[in-house]
């Protein structure tokens, strides 16, 4: 029986002060996890066309193109230019974050609302960021349109929220929370999710999970991720793997 293959479908390969050495051990890692696609996410201009240039330089690496809530005060001057690129198979990450406030609240609706916009224009997934925002997340959806290919990363609601990103036919990514202790409502929405609605992914270096709290979080650590999926829905591994594996293919365009 072969190995899982799986995809992390939003993780930061190119964050600040990863190296390139950093960089290819963390791919080269991946691989040897069963981990053979990755996507590496935008949070501002200059940052997203460092994640394109991660994607051109590594197989089986895409990017996206996006401007964060924290990053919204500098405006997306710029982002359209990059989504041309045969890398980018996603705008985002967008969205709202009531939680830091980095930017003013009008700003990040004005700027993600942008940001749908570009998705729809260039036929891409929209990847959304939202913590204790959802009400107005789903506000602006409903006034822009919800692109055909939407991601909630990062899903940190509970069964309430499940159901109306899964209502507007979006995507939930389950990151490492789903193996913290406290994340009762997450592991309660992942039960209620259909297997062709969940993808999973590692935000890393961020959010490690499960035990491997206090490290730098990798690529790598996906299968983990998807083991505890597994467990909450009482279904095998393997089943987790081949779901999401397909359900990255048809959200962002990967090959299969």
């Amino acid at each position: 029986m072969s190995e899982p293959r799986w995809t992390d479908d939003h993780c930061h390969l190119h964050f600040s002060d990863a190296s390139a050495d950093l960089v290819d051990a963390s791919v080269a890692a991946a691989s040897a996890s069963g981990v053979e696609r990755m996507v590496t996410v935008g949070c501002d201009v200059a940052d997203s066309a460092a994640a394109i240039a991660v994607a051109r330089a590594h197989d089986g690496v895409w990017a996206t193109a996006g401007v964060h809530p924290h990053e919204a005060r500098h405006g997306i001057d710029g982002l359209e230019a990059l989504l041309d690129a045969p890398e980018v198979v996603a705008v985002g990450e967008c969205g709202l974050d009531h939680h830091y406030d980095h930017s003013p609240r009008d700003v990040q609706r004005e700027v993600f609302a942008a940001q749908i916009g570009l998705a729809h224009r260039h036929g891409l997934a929209l990847v959304i960021h939202t913590r204790e925002a959802w009400d107005d997340t789903f506000d602006v959806l409903a006034a822009e349109g919800v692109p055909e290919r939407t991601v909630f990363h990062c899903f940190t609601g509970g069964p309430e929220e499940a159901d109306r990103c899964l209502s507007l036919g979006a995507m939930l990514s389950i990151s490492g929370v789903v193996t913290f202790k406290t994340a009762d409502d997450v592991r309660a929405a992942v039960a209620r999710c259909p297997l062709d609605r969940l993808l999973v992914e590692t935000d890393a270096p961020y959010l490690a999970p499960v035990p491997h709290r206090g490290e730098r979080n990798r690529p790598a650590l996906v299968p983990v991720v998807g083991a505890a999926v597994a467990a909450v829905l009482d279904v095998p591994v393997g089943a987790v793997a081949e779901a999401t594996w397909a359900n990255a293919a048809r959200t962002y365009g990967l090959p299969d």
